[in-house]
């Protein structure tokens, strides 16, 4: 593989669900329950990435129909915290399993508390969705940490007056695989750390949420904006922050090419194919097979060098059939519906990101603008994939406090036009490369 095997693997995206409509804020529970009605069963072993962390990650008692449910937290240990996190809490919830439909499922996450006394009303939140880490248990942020680069990241916001709520999402940590890239997991994943973090910190907390998330975390925060009238309609969701997005539109303005990069390999093997009666290993090639294997055990780093030691250079490496007879058969996790959301939203560019080109992120904006969503496009000079996390921090928190005071953002879709050719990097950028 090439020297940007690892880069490639570290990127993200997000997909594609409608759900049934949920009407009153008192019956939000049990109709969220309803939506995903138990009809299947969820993979769970060593084969579904679970491995074991500590008990904290295994409820066995009975699971709660109310999705948002504080199970247990505990004080975080043994890891390097953000230094201006006060108090930093493991936390354990339920949302509802929106892949295999089984019903109410344990989710992890982590809770930050910012120093000094909270302002009337509490800490406003920030409900931060992650990028791409592994798709195996280990790779669960609440138990290993964050890298440097979000690890700063949240705390600039905890600087800031923020408190952040990060969940692990879907299956990364908890049980059952983590299907990476599905915004109908990721998304209620974050809206249910939201519900969550209220009883973790009673009466330190303001109802009052931003969700900001970057490459797959963007996705998931897209697909949390997408889901929320219905989903969670009692949240007093303000806005969603966006850096570096993967979503695709198929229904919007913008046409693109299938995106086949091999970061997808790990969407496909956990998410799973339309037929559910045609296994993912069996149309593996055996480099695929092999990588996959280190996939279940391993974070980014490890796929990274797997994947350039066995040479998977492209996607079409790790298969056994056809680019064209795979697009068929796989579920297009990436995909979103073209809706209104209600809520404003910030989209936050590299012109040289080369993991997620300018032309698709453009293709997310025209769609979203297309949809008549408030939108507000920044774009960062020289800026790659993981830099404009923190390039677009100013313009992010800037956001944030404006929609706290309850005053309208400006979108600026009619500016909207398509980047040109892909910049060169700032070699002095902040985690250029990470």
């Amino acid at each position: 593989m090439r020297s940007s095997a690892i880069g490639i693997f570290a990127c993200t995206v997000s997909a594609l669900f409608a759900t049934e409509a949920a009407t009153g804020e008192a019956e939000t529970g049990a109709r969220a329950a309803a939506e995903i009605a138990a009809t299947g069963q969820l993979p769970t072993g060593p084969a579904a990435g679970d491995m074991e962390l500590s008990p904290f990650y295994r409820w066995t008692a009975g699971m709660p129909d109310k999705p948002g449910h504080l199970l247990r937290k505990e004080p975080v240990s043994g890891q390097q915290e953000p230094a201006s996190a006060s108090q930093t809490l493991r936390i354990l919830y339920t949302s509802m399993d929106a892949r295999w439909r089984s019903g109410p499922i344990p989710v992890s996450g982590t809770l930050y508390l910012p120093a000094g006394t909270p302002p009337a009303g509490g800490w406003p939140v920030i409900a931060w969705g992650h990028g791409t880490l592994g798709i195996a248990d280990v790779c669960a942020p609440s138990w290993t940490g964050f890298k440097p680069r979000d690890a700063a990241y949240i705390n600039r916001w905890l600087d800031a007056g923020f408190a952040v709520v990060a969940t692990d999402y879907q299956g990364l940590g908890g049980p059952g695989p983590h299907p990476y890239l599905y915004w109908q997991a990721e998304g209620r994943s974050i809206l249910d750390s939201v519900r969550a973090v209220s009883a973790a910190a009673p009466g330190l907390l303001s109802s009052h949420v931003v969700i900001a998330g970057q490459s797959q975390g963007a996705g998931a925060a897209l697909g949390a904006a997408l889901l929320l009238r219905e989903y969670a309609p009692e949240l007093r969701i303000l806005g969603i922050v966006a850096t570096a997005p993967n979503s695709t539109f198929p229904d919007g303005p913008v046409s693109l090419p299938v995106r086949n990069s091999p970061n997808m390999f790990l969407s496909v093997v956990t998410v799973g194919l339309r037929d559910e009666g045609v296994k993912v290993e069996d149309i593996l090639s055996e480099k695929g097979k092999r990588l996959l294997e280190t996939a279940r055990r391993g974070c980014t780093r490890e796929i990274g060098m797997e994947a350039r030691k066995l040479e998977v250079g492209s996607l079409a490496d790790a298969f056994s059939i056809p680019l064209d007879e795979l697009a068929a058969i796989r579920i297009n996790a990436t995909d979103m519906p073209m809706k209104t959301v209600g809520v404003p939203l910030l989209i936050a560019t590299g012109l040289a990101d080369a993991t997620v080109e300018p032309e698709r992120q453009y293709a997310v904006v025209s769609a979203l603008c297309a949809a008549d969503n408030e939108v507000i496009w920044r774009r960062y000079e020289g800026l790659g994939h993981g830099e404009t996390l923190h390039g677009s921090f100013e313009d992010s928190v800037a956001f944030a406090r404006t929609l706290l005071q309850g005053e309208k953002v400006a979108g600026n879709c009619s500016e909207a036009s398509a980047p040109g050719p892909l910049q060169q990097r700032d070699p002095h950028a902040p985690f250029n490369g990470d």
